[in-house]
């Protein structure tokens, strides 16, 4: 049994040995990314300083027509609601800009709040929905969560905004007597 055990670790420890793969770590910087500049041939990457601010912004396209996602707004409070509730909303947005409408990633400033987005291009001057959910289980109070949307405009993202002043389930308090 304790033979077996050890063939198995070496067996294993072989196996992780020769997955693993050497690799120059120049070969995976991206010299278009802002946050690293390249230097003259042959010189070190340098990083970006926090003095010089990063802008997220797409490259133009070759033809140099950008989408624009013009949205039906940007803010939705569902009101009071109580706690464990989950209610929807869905934003609706035009592309009126001159190239498809590509939505690359949609995500919640935190679990409770999940969007749903189209995945194909949206062509110039059709529309798409962006449905956005929120759990309120364990989140009374006043509450603010943000959707950042990430697409190929001009700006790179968008974020949204939903609010909800969550109602506490009562407290049950059961006596013996």
């Amino acid at each position: 049994m304790k033979k077996n055990v050890i063939y198995a670790m070496l067996l294993l420890f072989t196996v992780v040995l020769s997955s693993c793969k050497k690799e120059d770590a120049l070969s995976r910087i991206d010299p278009n990314s802002t946050d690293v500049q390249m230097t003259a041939a042959g010189d070190q990457p340098t990083a970006a300083t926090p003095e010089q601010p990063t802008i997220t912004t797409t490259p133009p396209p070759s033809n140099g027509k950008f989408p624009v996602m013009t949205l039906n707004k940007k803010e939705h409070s569902f009101g009071d609601i109580k706690e464990g509730e989950k209610p929807e909303t869905t934003f609706t947005f035009t592309n009126t800009g001159e190239a498809d409408l590509i939505i690359s990633n949609a995500s919640g400033s935190c679990g409770c709040t999940v969007p749903e987005y189209p995945k194909e291009p949206i062509k110039p001057g059709k529309t798409g929905k962006l449905k956005v959910s929120f759990d309120s289980t364990g989140k009374p109070g006043m509450q603010q969560k943000s959707v950042t949307i990430t697409c190929n405009t001009q700006q790179g993202t968008d974020v949204l905004t939903i609010k909800a002043n969550v109602i506490p389930k009562p407290v049950s308090t059961t006596e013996n007597q």
